[in-house]
C-alpha cells in the first residue's frame, strides 16, 4: 500500500508539477504532441491531402487519442482527488479531447471536433509561469461578469428591435421578394444590423430599401453599445487593480493599503 503511495505521489509530481524539470518536461512533449495532434486531423480534412496521406493521418490520429487517453488515465489514477480533476476545467477538456475519436467510430464526421485538443494548450500560462496574464484574465472576466446584467437588457433590446423590423420587412417586401416568413425576416434584420450584409436577401422595393438603410444605420450605433458598457467595466476594474497593487506572482489584488507581501503566496509586493 505504502510502495502504490509513492508511486502514485511521483507520477503526480511528473505529471501535475511544473517545478521540477521532469514535470516541464512531460509539459513540454504533451503541448508539442497535442499541436501535431491538431496538425493531423486540420490536414486531414483537405481532400487532397486526404486522399494522399489519409491511412496514415488515421493512424497518426488514433495513436494520439490511444496516447492521451493513457495520460487521462493516469492522471485520474495519481490525483488523490480524481473526481475534482474530472470536473475541473482541465479535466473537462482533457475527456473532451479524447472523445471524438472514440463517437468517430460510430459518426464518422465527429472525429473532427479533435481540433478541441487546442485548448490543451493553455497549460503554458503555468509552464512559463506566465500568472500575470492569467491575472489580467481574471480582471477581463470580472469586468465582463459586472456588466453581465446590462448587457443582457441590451441584448433583449436588440432581440425585441429585430423581431418588429424582421416583421416589418415581411409586411414590406413578402414572399414574393424573398422575404417568406417573420422568421425569416428576423434573419435579415440581425444580418443587417449587425452590419454583416452577406446579401442573400435584399429588399427591392423603395420602401424597403429606405428600411434597410434606417436599419444600417442604427448598426452602427448598436454595435457600440456593449463594448462601451465592457470598456468602462474594465477601467473599473484596472483602477482598483492599481490601488491595491495585484501581486505580480499569483494575480491577488485583494491586499491592504499598508501590505508589504502578498496574503495568498507572500511575493513582496511594489511599493
Amino acid at each position: 500500500m505504502t510502495k502504490r503511495a509513492a508511486w502514485r505521489d511521483s507520477l503526480y509530481i511528473v505529471i501535475f508539477g511544473h517545478e521540477t524539470p521532469a514535470g516541464r518536461a512531460f509539459d513540454v512533449a504533451l503541448i508539442v504532441a497535442i499541436l501535431v495532434s491538431v496538425l493531423a486531423v486540420m490536414l486531414d480534412s483537405v481532400s487532397a491531402i486526404q486522399q494522399r496521406f489519409g491511412p496514415l493521418l488515421y493512424a497518426v490520429e488514433w495513436g494520439f487519442t490511444i496516447l492521451f487517453t493513457i495520460e487521462y488515465l493516469l492522471r485520474l489514477a495519481c490525483n488523490p482527488q480524481p473526481l475534482k480533476y474530472a470536473t475541473s476545467f482541465f479535466g473537462i477538456i482533457d475527456l473532451l479531447a479524447i472523445l471524438p475519436t472514440y463517437l468517430g467510430i460510430f459518426f464518422p464526421g465527429s472525429r473532427y471536433l479533435v481540433v478541441i485538443r487546442i485548448l490543451r494548450v493553455l497549460r503554458v500560462f503555468r509552464i512559463l509561469k506566465l500568472v500575470q496574464y492569467i491575472g489580467e484574465a481574471d480582471h477581463l472576466m470580472t469586468a465582463l461578469r459586472a456588466s453581465r446584467r446590462k448587457v443582457a437588457v441590451f441584448l433583449l433590446t436588440v432581440l425585441t428591435l429585430v423581431v418588429i423590423l424582421g416583421s416589418l420587412m415581411y409586411l414590406v417586401e413578402g414572399p414574393e421578394h424573398g422575404i417568406t416568413s417573420i422568421p425569416r425576416g428576423v434573419y435579415w434584420a440581425i444580418v443587417t444590423l449587425t452590419t454583416v450584409g452577406y446579401g442573400d436577401i435584399s429588399p427591392v422595393t423603395p420602401l424597403g430599401q429606405a428600411l434597410a438603410s434606417v436599419v444600417m444605420i442604427m448598426g452602427y450605433a448598436i454595435i457600440a453599445v456593449p463594448t462601451g458598457i465592457i470598456t468602462v467595466e474594465l477601467g473599473r476594474v484596472t483602477q482598483r487593480q492599481v490601488v491595491t497593487r495585484a501581486c505580480t506572482r499569483c494575480g491577488w489584488q485583494e491586499h491592504d493599503e499598508d501590505a508589504r507581501y502578498c496574503k495568498r503566496c507572500g511575493t513582496g509586493l511594489a511599493t
